[in-house]
């Protein structure tokens, strides 16, 4: 007998779920920890049964698409040689290289709102500083940021409604952003150093990427960035807000800053799911899953799972990230960690160094966003000048 029941009524979009996603993520875990609907198949809960899944490639396909997805769409031996290209461009000598550009643009854009009383953090910050990271990353026009962050807002948009057509206009869209990059560069010599211009320049299995690789990258890591950035952001500002003790140790242990981040992500995680399809058939809490079946994994849940975080909804900097999937595990663990992990830091850095205080706007309650995307929609902060 399965150790709990099957729900058929697992709906991600139901108004129970929106209204605290991750006290209804816990729940599932608790109560059905491999849930099936008609709409997502199944949806699996629990760490352990997340971390088999993520460590057994040869059974669960990150094939889930029918679009090009290098390399977070492949599976071995084909996702080993894209994986091997794309590491070194977030290598640590890289990042650090970078930071000086990441502090510029945190500092210019947190300038003008850290001399205002109140200020809603997602418009006025975290959107604009994770597009205008990513377009520094990448070597784009700083002009472009705004179109990017709309662009990631319509698409959370029509993945919420689920309207395929939207979907399909928006990707046209930055394919065309992609293209117009492409061929400014090669109009010159390629021999650009920015980000593009080397990721033009590579090889793959002897031969060169071509257009659609390179798009396909280029939308994987503008997508992740500017999506995960942005709502990590609104997440730890929030965290600090609301745990006066925590903000005050970090004013005075700026050093502990890396390990509140794993922390507070860990315990709201800024991305909800990613999916799987079964290779073969396959048991997971006693479920029997056919070949072919579609599989979501929740890292929300799985991160705040009791069997493997004693004391999941309490914030402790001091506890052993070892477990934590916030970045996944398994060979698809994300690759741009170090970059994500240093962007993040500069910005409680900044926050913290050019303000006394970072509370909640009394009156104005946090807007929750909706799934798929996680952390806030709107997030009304009051910030105390220094």
């Amino acid at each position: 007998m399965p150790s709990s029941p099957v729900s058929d009524h697992w709906d991600p979009h139901s108004e129970a779920v929106q209204r605290d996603q991750r006290h209804a993520y816990d729940r599932m875990r608790e109560q059905c920890p491999v849930a099936h609907s008609a709409a997502q198949g199944w949806t699996v809960f629990r760490h352990t049964d997340i971390q088999h899944i993520l460590h057994a490639p040869e059974t669960f396909s990150n094939v889930v698409s029918r679009h090009l997805s290098v390399p977070n769409g492949m599976d071995p031996p084909q996702h080993a040689a894209f994986r091997q290209l794309i590491e070194p461009y977030f290598g640590m000598a890289r990042v650090r290289a970078f930071e000086p550009e990441c502090r510029r643009i945190a500092r210019q854009l947190l300038a003008p709102i850290a001399e205002s009383d109140t200020v809603e953090i997602m418009d006025a910050f975290a959107r604009p500083f994770a597009a205008r990271v990513q377009c520094a990353f990448l070597g784009w026009p700083e002009e472009t940021a705004p179109a990017l962050a709309t662009w990631t807002l319509a698409n959370q948009a029509a993945t919420l409604q689920q309207d395929r057509e939207v979907l399909s206009q928006l990707a046209a869209e930055f394919e065309g952003l992609v293209q117009d990059a492409l061929e400014r560069r090669r109009r010159q010599d390629l021999s650009g150093q920015d980000t593009t211009s080397e990721l033009m320049r590579e090889t793959v299995e002897g031969r060169p990427l071509d257009d659609a690789e390179i798009a396909s990258i280029l939308r994987n890591w503008t997508v992740g960035e500017i999506g995960t950035i942005s709502t990590s952001v609104g997440i730890l500002l929030h965290a600090l807000s609301e745990h006066g003790h925590l903000q005050e140790q970090l004013r005075n242990q700026p050093d502990r800053i890396a390990d509140a981040i794993e922390e507070v992500l860990r315990w709201h995680g800024p991305l909800v799911d990613n999916r799987r399809i079964s290779l073969k058939p396959v048991t997971l809490d006693e479920q029997q899953l056919d070949a072919g079946e579609r599989i979501t994994i929740n890292w929300v849940a799985a991160n705040r799972d009791p069997e493997v975080f004693t004391a999941p909804e309490t914030l402790d900097i001091d506890r052993d990230q070892s477990a934590n999937l916030l970045w996944g595990a398994g060979i698809h663990v994300c690759p741009g960690a170090p970059l994500a992990q240093m962007e993040l830091r500069v910005v409680l850095e900044e926050f913290l160094h050019h303000t006394s205080n970072i509370a909640l706007e009394p009156g104005e309650a946090p807007e929750m966003a909706h799934y798929p995307a996680s952390g806030f929609s709107r997030l009304p902060v009051r910030l105390g000048r220094q």
